[in-house]
């Protein structure tokens, strides 16, 4: 009976050490899993696409070249200015469905102003699926001359079930900061309200160093600092198109750069990779 009760504890022992070794299995699987969703890297792009009007063709709309632009680096999410939607000079295309189309990516258009029959404005692109898709009006002086200008983002989810917020704008383009400093603080302003971690692309219209630039520095940090030049795309020389994020423990920036694509826009895109966390 001795020898019975002997044999059957060897027996319980071997198969909880199999069922033991199956869960340190099955757990180091699931660590692997996380360590890889924690490791994920983010593309993003920021490109003033000048309504797809090539400066070396005046009259000419190319939205293929602009999407290539795009489809060459495969961001997961992009933030685009100065799109037309339905304007006569663009043809009547709705330039931010098409390009979402084109590239297989969903989309959310934010209109700025009404023009020539149809919207301007800015666009967000992104890989992943959006929601809570908002925007803001920016304010600017009364009587100033500039142009009407908006703050657009989105809920993003990522691999994981991972949230973040993605915003874009464009600043107006007065010679002077006193309408950018009044839109660049609403922004800052909005965002500090806002508990998802937050990526803001867009053109700024100031450069490193300006009241406006500052203050974005503030509430948010750049993925370049130095930043290459984004225009004009012939012999750049100023900064003026970043790419931003908050806060910074949230983000680690893998690489910046700024493309030499000369031909699609008269601002050079930029592209920035992040590290999560």
């Amino acid at each position: 009976m001795l020898k019975i009760n002997v044999l059957a504890l060897v027996l319980e022992a071997a198969l909880w050490a199999v069922s033991f070794s199956s869960c340190t299995s099955a757990i180091s699987e699931q660590a692997d899993s996380r360590n890889h969703q924690e490791a994920f890297e983010l593309s993003v792009m920021s490109y003033n696409i000048h309504h797809a009007n090539p400066p070396s063709s005046p009259k000419v709309i190319d939205l293929e070249a602009i999407a290539r632009v795009i489809e060459e680096q495969q961001p997961h999410l992009v933030a685009l200015q100065e799109v037309d939607v339905l304007t006569a000079r663009s043809g009547k295309v709705d330039q931010a469905k098409a390009l979402a189309e084109r590239l297989d990516m969903n989309y959310y258009f934010a209109k700025a102003i009404s023009f020539e029959g149809g919207e301007y404005g800015v666009a967000i692109l992104s890989r992943f699926p959006i929601s809570e898709t908002q925007t803001y009006s920016l304010p600017m002086q009364p009587d100033s001359g500039g142009e009407p200008r908006v703050f657009a983002s989105a809920k993003v989810e990522l691999p994981g079930s991972i949230f973040i917020r993605f915003a874009n704008t464009h600043l107006d383009a007065l010679s002077t900061d006193e309408n950018r400093l009044l839109q660049i603080e609403k922004i800052a302003e909005i965002s500090s309200k806002d508990e998802l971690p937050m990526i803001i692309a867009g053109d700024f219209n100031a450069p490193p160093g300006s009241a406006v630039i500052n203050v974005l520095d503030q509430s948010f940090s750049r993925s370049c600092n130095p930043c290459a030049p984004t225009i004009p795309v012939i012999e750049p020389e100023r900064a003026i198109d970043f790419i931003a994020y908050r806060p910074s423990e949230a983000f680690t920036v893998k690489s910046h750069q700024v493309l030499p694509e000369t031909y699609a826009s008269d601002h050079l895109p930029v592209v920035s990779v992040f590290r999560m966390p």
